[in-house]
């Protein structure tokens, strides 16, 4: 008889963490790789936030918060919303947890009923799909490729709705293709869910401030202000502050919603870390232009990334418009490193095996991984001499390619 539950049969380790962690050890015992798998900026937090926590400690706010956040970060929450996105919000309809992460469970735990469906645009952030199933839902894909920029149309996203339909996830900037969606598509999109006000929107705007083509930032609820009683804003200060070991994210939304899930949450983790919390304050408070180097940074490196990987044959890669990940189309590659004999078999998975166990390695993530067998997520949160060399490597081990006659 299994020890382990029944519903935990289909949940996956993350394997964008494994993928890191297997790089590292190897790294460890000497091996000559470069890690293109992590999902984190390579900068470090800015030292007015780290100030801002140091005086924390040293003021003795070390204590248990309330479970969904102090009252000042909550308030700090709030004036963002409102001066960035144009949102409002009373402290009754914030949440405060460890990492977007824990927000996202939260919000599935709190909503989804046996049976219920959550739809999940892919390619997709790893965890929706296994977080969904642990709260007894159904993913429902859509699949996107490359061909339409990784965004759905209204088209694919009604035919996917049913009676059952409860939960939808629209993640722009995406992780992992970098995809946004414009305005104008938020808008056709909203055109239809507005039709459903059971489904509740998700909207993941972890990567809001990373923006690389120039555009400003918009999401649902700027072009469809009606959507507003169905819809949880998600956010946090991972990625533009580059603070994600300090696990904070939070979130907008309905105060009945909200409420749920700061009673799971209480039941859970009790409240996010006490320090962390005063220091995601000071971020949201502090000087906004921190953020500029890091996405200046990034908008370099991306064009580096996708300009080295276009030049491998049978890859196509389009331009990162938002956040750190180049997701480029490896599938005529694959056919042809497989039919050459390179690659035991026509996946990703065994692409990145493959560039794994070479000589001076690359460790990138299978797109699989996020629904998207044949791609493969680079992330380019990492000095641009490696991103240099990382595609000197996959061009070399890529290159080149005779099949037998």
């Amino acid at each position: 008889m299994s020890l382990v539950a029944a519903r935990l049969k289909a949940i996956k380790p993350a394997p964008t963490l494994a993928v890191t962690a297997k790089a590292a050890r190897l790294k460890a015992e000497g091996k000559d790789v470069i890690a293109m798998g992590a999902g984190e900026p390579d900068f470090d937090t800015p030292e007015f936030i780290k100030e801002a926590a140091i005086a924390a400690i040293r003021k003795g706010f070390t204590k248990y918060t309330p479970a969904g956040g102090t009252p000042s970060l909550k308030k700090a929450i709030i004036a963002k919303y409102k001066r960035e996105n144009g949102l409002d919000y009373d402290d009754k309809q914030i949440l405060v947890s460890v990492g977007g992460k824990q927000t996202s469970f939260n919000l599935c735990m709190s909503l989804l009923n046996p049976g219920d469906e959550a739809i999940i645009p892919a390619p997709y952030w790893v965890s929706y799909p296994d977080m969904a199933m642990m709260a007894d839902g159904k993913p429902v894909f859509i699949q996107t490729g490359i061909e339409q920029g990784f965004r759905i149309t209204p088209q694919q996203l009604e035919r996917a709705i049913t009676p059952r339909s409860r939960l939808i996830w629209i993640n722009s900037p995406s992780n992992p293709t970098s995809a946004v969606y414009t305005a104008a598509d938020l808008k056709a999109l909203g055109e239809v869910l507005r039709k459903h006000p059971r489904i509740v929107i998700a909207t993941d705007d972890m990567y809001e401030h990373i923006l690389l083509d120039g555009s400003k930032f918009v999401n649902i609820l700027n072009v469809c202000p009606e959507l507003y009683a169905q819809t949880v804003v998600l956010n946090g200060v991972s990625k533009a502050y580059a603070m994600t070991g300090w696990r904070i994210g939070y979130c907008g939304g309905p105060e009945e919603l909200i409420s749920a899930m700061e009673n799971v949450q209480s039941h859970s983790t009790s409240n996010p870390t006490s320090i962390s919390q005063y220091a995601a304050e000071a971020a949201l408070t502090g000087d906004q232009s921190c953020i500029d180097p890091m996405v200046a940074a990034f908008k370099e490196r991306g064009k580096v990334v996708t300009e080295g990987l276009n030049r491998i044959p049978g890859v196509k890669c389009l331009a990162p418009t938002g956040a750190f990940y180049s997701f480029p189309d490896c599938r005529e590659a694959i056919k042809r490193l497989h039919a050459a004999g390179r690659i035991n078999a026509p996946t990703d998975l065994a692409l990145c095996d493959y560039l794994l166990a070479q000589p001076k390695a690359v460790a990138a993530i299978p797109g699989s991984a996020f629904g998207a067998e044949g791609y493969v997520r680079i992330s380019f949160a990492t000095s641009m001499d490696n991103i240099k060399k990382a595609v000197e490597r996959m061009a070399e081990a890529m290159g080149e390619v005779r099949v037998p006659a």
